[in-house]
């Protein structure tokens, strides 16, 4: 009895002890004297708003995935349905077929309901890597199929400041259902990785493509540009800016047909070190052999600055720093920017293609700044190129200021542009492309450059290349 008062009397204190706790967390509260607990609340409130809108996003994308499969569902049984009416099939085979149907889409929604993970995939050969991770093609245990596995280090992300990029490319790629986007069929994560499972394209990128072939003629070049125009397009309608648009991240499919995907693991450019009176025309430019000041005979021609651009191409794809050629200068400067930042990467790989490097190309990442922000006195055509003045006209309009860009008022008037003149935009993805990447099976990576898995050095050169042109 004694032992059981005892007890009581000590909860009756904790309990008392818990109170005052209570009336004193309230009453700093109450007095405004907590700042600290007020931060502390903040940051909560902050992290609650994140949970809860990724919530959202998670529910909206699943229920909107389960009235596409039960659609999908409906659509394949009354299509079944329709092919045995017509067929001279008795009624006893035709509900063995319906049962055999139904039975199928049950084994199907089990799997889907299947909560996926590395193990479910045998990993094949690296076709991509870099500071956040790799992209590997990998097959589905159960199905055989095969994909293309991007795997990303989590706390690479969290230290750089990349997650919500990161959760952009999974929205996107799962919101777009386009011809012109690379396809997400699932993502998973582990303790140390994120894994996005997409379509695999074994037709290579188009840096590659650019590496092995040089220039392209204005006739090739206007096919990829288009199709790059739609690709840009389709998510501007869905009100996403890629803002990183490269070669790199332009794949081509086994028809030679472009898709657009963000398979960079690069980390982005940091040029917060970088003033804004650093990017004054005529400020210091120590660039070796790309000042405007220099002498006429000592500048480059556009074989020289091809070669060079080549030599350190492979280095910088495959760093972990990247390279910023492609960046709109607006984006450069912090200073806010929209949809129009896509159309001058659209400029800049244009130029590319065309002349065989990048417009503002330099021996370093912080000198291509200067001159991507320095445009005016740096954008400049070398007469070698002889390009046609509709296709100079083009590169002149993308690569300017954002409130004179082509694009600011929509993809329209870029297709309306002379150069696109008899370009069949709807037909575009069903033409014949202007390469046809060789791809012998499924599994085929002779289109991506060979990676030495043993260590982080870039992958083994390939000038030749395996595509042909159509006949």
């Amino acid at each position: 009895m004694d032992s059981s008062r005892n007890w009581l009397s000590k909860l009756q204190q904790k309990d008392k002890v818990r109170a005052l706790r209570r009336n004193e967390a309230t009453s700093n509260v109450e007095g405004g004297g907590n700042d600290e607990a007020n931060t502390d609340e903040e940051a909560l409130s902050k992290i609650t708003k994140q949970k809860a809108a990724a919530a959202k996003q998670y529910i909206e994308n699943h229920y909107r995935e389960q009235m596409k499969n039960l659609q999908e569902r409906r659509e394949r049984r009354i299509i079944l349905e329709q092919k045995l009416a017509e067929a001279d099939v008795s009624e006893e085979d035709q509900t063995n077929l319906l049962k055999y149907l139904e039975k199928k889409e049950t084994e199907y929604m089990r799997r889907q309901r299947h909560k996926m993970g590395v193990d479910d995939f045998e990993l094949l050969t690296m076709i991509g890597k870099g500071a956040f991770g790799e992209v590997r093609v990998c097959r589905e245990q159960t199905t055989g199929q095969v994909y293309a596995m991007k795997k990303l280090k989590k706390s690479e992300m969290l230290r750089r400041g990349q997650v919500e990029h990161v959760k952009a490319e999974r929205n996107l790629l799962a919101e777009v259902d386009s011809n012109c986007i690379v396809k997400l069929y699932c993502s998973f994560q582990d303790e140390d990785y994120l894994y996005l499972i997409m379509e695999y394209l074994p037709g290579g990128d188009m840096m590659t493509l650019l590496m092995r072939k040089d220039i392209l003629t204005e006739d090739e070049a206007r096919f990829y540009v288009a199709e790059t125009v739609l690709a840009i397009e389709s998510i501007h309608k869905h009100n996403y800016i890629h803002r990183d648009i490269k070669p790199d991240n332009l794949l081509l499919d086994r028809h030679g047909h472009l898709r657009l995907s963000d398979f960079g693991l690069c980390k982005p450019l940091d040029c917060s070190t970088i003033q804004e009176n650093d990017f004054i025309v005529g400020g210091n430019s120590n660039e070796s052999g790309e000042s405007d000041e220099r002498p006429a005979a000592l500048k480059r021609t556009q074989q020289e600055q091809l070669e060079h651009w080549q030599k350190n191409r492979r280095t910088l794809a495959y760093s972990t720093v990247g390279t910023p050629d492609y960046i709109a200068p607006e984006v450069l400067l912090k200073k806010g920017y929209a949809m129009e930042c896509d159309w001058w990467s659209l400029g800049a790989i244009m130029f590319e293609m065309l002349i065989g490097y990048p417009p503002f190309y330099s021996d370093d990442p912080m000198s291509t700044c200067r001159k991507i922000v320095n445009w005016k006195t740096h954008l400049k055509f070398p007469e070698e190129a002889k390009l046609s003045a509709e296709a100079t006209d083009l590169i002149s309009k993308l690569l300017c200021d954002v409130s004179h860009r082509l694009g600011s008022k929509g993809a329209g008037e870029i297709k309306e542009h002379p150069w696109f003149q008899g370009v069949d935009w709807d037909r575009i993805y069903e033409m014949e492309a202007a390469f046809i990447p060789e791809v012998n099976n499924e599994l085929d990576t002779q289109n991506f450059e060979k990676f030495d898995e043993s260590d982080d050095q870039c992958p083994r050169p390939s000038k030749s290349g395996p595509w042909r042109k159509p006949s």
